[in-house]
């Protein structure tokens, strides 16, 4: 995972959805989120923020490790 803390010095503060944390829209300063993969919109005014860790982990997300008994198989 990306350490933030590192360049936050440099870069400075960027808005994004941080899981397990309290998290208020940048745009209306309500905390109500509809959260997709990479990233999370807010329910009142559609503000969409990327979420720190997107595409990490959650349902939907596939990985595969080696081959697959399928994947010979599918040649024309």
């Amino acid at each position: 995972m990306y350490d933030f803390g590192i360049r936050q010095a440099h870069t400075g503060y960027r808005v994004a959805y941080r899981p397990d944390e309290a998290n208020h829209c940048p745009g209306c300063g309500k905390s109500h989120w509809i959260i997709g993969r990479m990233t999370a919109e807010c329910a009142y005014c559609g503000t969409a923020v990327p979420m720190m860790a997107g595409g990490m982990q959650g349902t939907g997300l596939f990985r595969r490790h080696g081959k697959s008994a399928v994947e010979g198989s599918l040649a024309a």
